[in-house]
């Protein structure tokens, strides 16, 4: 049996389907979510000795489970089995549901926030409790930890190669990525978790690391509700998988379910002052074009992404945005790819030639982009109202057309946009049709998979969930919001490594303050 097998079949790890039936548990502190908040704030408490109870919807699935086939780990590991979205269906939501959430399934590219983002939070949201000088130390720990290192040339698959010849021929500035991979054998598959435990996802390395500190792990297992008295949560109720009833009872309640669960819980629970809870949640909207070219791409294999560009994160009055290169597997690709019948079919049969790049918007800067709002279903489960605004349409635009001058200097034969009919181009004269293209929800293809916001920190509860220096609630003494919901506007960058820095700045403050 492997180290890793060994930390997973121990006794503090509960199945919740297999509970015989209803269940009670006690902790000193329960953190709801195993992502890259609940993990990271797990880890960093069950290691200073406190008794930790980590809960998560998801199941707990290892690299045996992830067979590289879309049919079989979609349904396992993306909340909804992948085809989350929006309340009008404008937008899809790619967001993981397993223990490790959605670390486990992200392409592992690792961005810091950037500084100047966490400058505008202090001036402009009200975020005093913290510094950026605060969080490299805790960077620094987790870059270490999960082996975040920067790409080397020889690793950019072809892919991302296109991406990069064309910035550089049309002058745009770019950089390659840093991900978080240990002797990693390239696959391309990392949307469907690592068969190979390369990824450092929480599932392989601080889930493991707080069990191993003494922490319990309770999987297939979702809390409903919040129980609220005399200004504390003094209970969890939840159920099972298989329909058995939970109840938790804690001294600390740690809320890191991510963007959307977080908010919904509140949600559930009745616990909306001012409100605020579900309000400016973020998706970094991403657009796709798809560059067909001569020679075969393989966008399904090597590093899903090792190249961005940042050349037009700034656009002034304008919302600005970020270029990437997304993995194109089968599935995925079909469901992106434009057209019907015989018209799908020949592009699918380029499948292979077809190089996917995208323009990911940064939404939460400006007063015309103020996110949606996290909403409840009539089951309880949450559905975000998020119209897509005139100011975000016209950056696709503007968008689309860099995407499609990119892909044609760097050898495209045509470009297509995900229009129905798609705006097709062969040459740089073509591109001002995109300007003609319908730009209205439902025209073009838009997903996220980078889900902020929602429990916004700041330190005025008039317009804040959660306090700024320990991401504790601000009217409930023993709660915390610890996830990506806390983000009062998007990042710019892919969130993964500003979750866990921030995470493990507040996990210590925790610690030191008990």
């Amino acid at each position: 049996m492997s180290a890793l097998a060994a930390v997973f079949a121990h006794e503090r790890v509960i199945d919740g389907a297999r509970a015989s039936g209803d269940l009670t548990v006690t902790a000193d502190t329960c953190v709801i979510g195993s992502g890259a908040g609940g993990a990271v704030v797990a880890a960093t408490l069950a290691q200073a000795g406190k008794d930790v109870l980590v809960v998560e919807e998801g199941g707990l699935y290892t690299n045996k489970d992830f067979t590289m086939d879309e049919n079989d780990v979609f349904p396992k590991l993306y909340q909804e089995g992948g085809r989350r979205a929006t309340e009008d269906l404008g937008v899809v939501i790619l967001q993981g549901r397993a223990v490790g959430g959605t670390t486990v399934v992200n392409w592992t590219t690792s961005f810091r926030t950037p500084e100047d983002v966490v400058a505008h939070w202090r001036e402009k949201r009200g975020v005093t409790g913290f510094a950026y000088k605060e969080l490299v130390p805790h960077w620094d720990w987790i870059e270490e930890r999960l082996a975040i290192a920067e790409v080397k040339p020889s690793e950019i698959n072809k892919n991302n190669a296109k991406l990069k010849e064309g910035l550089e021929k049309l002058g745009y500035a770019w950089a390659p990525l840093k991900r978080n991979v240990y002797a990693c054998m390239q696959s391309g598959y990392c949307g469907m978790g690592c068969p190979y435990n390369a990824k450092r996802s929480m599932l392989v390395t601080l889930i493991p690391d707080a069990i191993e500190a003494g922490a319990r792990l309770l999987h297939r297992a979702r809390i409903d509700r919040l129980i609220e008295s005399g200004g504390e949560i003094t209970a969890a109720e939840g159920t099972l998988q298989g329909g058995k009833a939970l109840r938790i009872t804690a001294k600390r309640f740690v809320l890191s379910g991510g963007a959307l669960n977080s908010p919904a819980l509140l949600l559930r629970s009745g616990l909306n002052d001012n409100d605020r809870v579900g309000l400016r949640t973020f998706l970094h909207p991403a657009i796709i074009s798809v560059g067909d070219y001569e020679e075969p791409i393989e966008a399904s294999y090597g590093p899903p992404q090792s190249v961005a560009s940042h050349h037009f994160g700034n656009r002034g009055d304008e919302v600005g945005f970020f270029l990437e290169a997304a993995p194109n597997h089968p599935l995925l690709g079909a469901a992106t790819m434009p057209g019907f019948g015989a018209a799908h079919r020949e592009r699918i049969v380029r499948f292979a030639h077809a190089a996917s790049h995208i323009a990911i918007t940064i939404d939460g800067f400006h007063d015309a982009t103020p996110g949606g709002r996290v909403k409840l279903r009539p089951s309880g489960a949450p559905v975000l109202d998020y119209p897509i605004p005139e100011a975000l349409f016209r950056t696709f635009a503007f968008a689309q057309k860099r995407l499609a001058e990119v892909q044609l200097a760097s050898g495209a034969r045509r470009v297509l946009t995900t229009h129905e009919p798609p705006i097709e181009m062969r040459a740089a004269s073509d591109v001002s049709a995109i300007d003609r293209a319908p730009w209205r929800t439902g025209s073009v293809g838009v997903f996220s998979a980078h889900q902020m916001g929602g429990c916004a920190m700041g330190d005025d509860p008039k317009s804040a969930v959660v306090r700024s220096q320990d991401l504790r609630h601000h009217r409930l003494r023993n709660l915390h919001v610890i996830d990506g919901s806390v983000f009062p506007t998007s990042l710019g960058v892919n969130p993964q490594e500003s979750i866990y820095g921030l995470a493990r700045l507040m996990a210590t403050r925790l610690v030191a303050a008990s």
